[in-house]
Parts: C-alpha cells; structure tokens; sequence
C-alpha cells in the first residue's frame, strides 16, 4: 500500500495548477477583468481570426461561455467580430488596436506571476522542469490519440 504522506507527483501537479489559476484569478480581477478574458486576449494575439468554436475549444469550455466572455471584450473596444470572408454565418475573432495596453499590462503581470511562481529555481532546473512536462504533456496527447483512434 503506498505511503499517503509521500509527495505523489500528480497531485501535487494538480495542487500546483489549482494555486496557479486561483493567483491568477485574483490578479486579473485586480485589473477588472477575469482569466478567461486574459486567456481569449492572449489566445488571439497568438493566433487571430478564430473562431467562438475554435476558442471554446482551446479554453475547454462551451461556445456560448466564449459568446458571453467575447461580448465583454467587444463592449470594452478589446475585440472585433469580422465576417469570415468564405462563409457568411462565420464570425472571426480579431483583436481590436485597443487590446496593445492591456495585453503590455498582462504581460507584465505574467512576467511578476512566473517569477513569483519559479522563485528558487536554477534556471537548469526550469529547464529540466519544464522539459519533464513537455514530455508529459506529449505522453497525454498521444495517449488521447491513441483512445480516439481505438
């Protein structure tokens, strides 16, 4: 029977990451606006014209949570709706010039967050940290694949 009282790694990966997004809401909140709204500015600086489908996708939640969380950015000037040009019942998702500032205030907070997060690491062991979960994360894709593919 294993030891309860030993660090297990995937709990303690889940305890990290629950930490994180609390933080993290918290900042956002500080700055009037919430996570997910920071998730959607950034996921579209990373890669404009998505669709609503395509973003929910990404943020695992519903199309119509992204709708409601688009709607706020777009009342705040931060995003844009264009009509797909191949397919007229396609919005695509745009950031507006408006979204520079607070996407230079997110990244700032973002830079804070990782080095309050990542205080005591060497920057080999980051290295080696991150390494290990891009490994893990790439276990996780294949072993999805494999399911759908079974």
């Amino acid at each position: 029977m294993p030891d309860l009282q030993e660090p297990n790694l995937l709990i303690l990966l889940h305890d990290v990451a629950r930490l994180m997004r609390t933080l993290a809401d918290r900042r956002a909140r500080a700055h009037g606006m919430t996570r997910a709204q920071w998730m959607i500015l950034l996921r579209l600086r990373r890669c404009g014209g998505m669709t609503q489908r395509e973003l929910a996708e990404i943020l695992e939640v519903e199309p119509i949570t992204v709708g409601r969380l688009v709607d706020r950015l777009t009342a705040r000037g931060l995003v844009e709706r264009r009509a797909d040009p191949a397919d007229r019942r396609v919005w695509r998702l745009h950031l507006a010039p408006e979204a520079s500032p607070v996407l230079a205030e997110i990244d700032a907070v973002r830079l804070a967050f990782d080095a309050e997060v990542t205080a005591g690491l060497s920057p080999e062991r980051r290295q080696v940290v991150t390494e290990t979960l891009l490994l893990m994360k790439n276990n996780l894709v294949a072993a999805g694949e494999a399911g759908e593919a079974a």
